[in-house]
């Protein structure tokens, strides 16, 4: 699968994740921190613009509110992106796991 987004930036990777289930920005930036152990930190800036990008390609969209705030939710084809991804970093993985990265030629 070819898309000019892929592959995914650790950002997006982070906001498809815990997009999982519903949840508005502010719920992400901290669902982010938690899950990256706190290696993560998002700019409001950095996420809205992240999650307006999503939105736009169709792998979010928005499935409620909550108050003011908008609630977004992965949908079936940001699950596939994201399988297509786990697919990528489960062979980079095994290529660390067995040995091959240390061979000159």
């Amino acid at each position: 699968m070819k898309h000019k987004l892929l592959p995914l930036s650790e950002t997006m990777h982070y906001i498809l994740l815990a997009l999982r289930e519903p949840l508005h920005g502010y719920a992400v930036m901290q669902k982010i921190e938690k899950m990256s152990n706190s290696t993560v930190i998002l700019a409001a800036g950095t996420l809205y613009g992240a999650i307006e990008n999503l939105n736009k390609h169709g792998w979010i969209e928005a499935v409620g509110n909550a108050g003011r705030r908008k609630i977004y939710m992965i949908t079936t084809e940001g699950e596939e992106i994201l399988k297509v991804e786990q697919e990528r970093l489960k062979h980079i993985l095994s290529l660390y796991e067995s040995g091959d990265f240390n061979e000159e030629n």
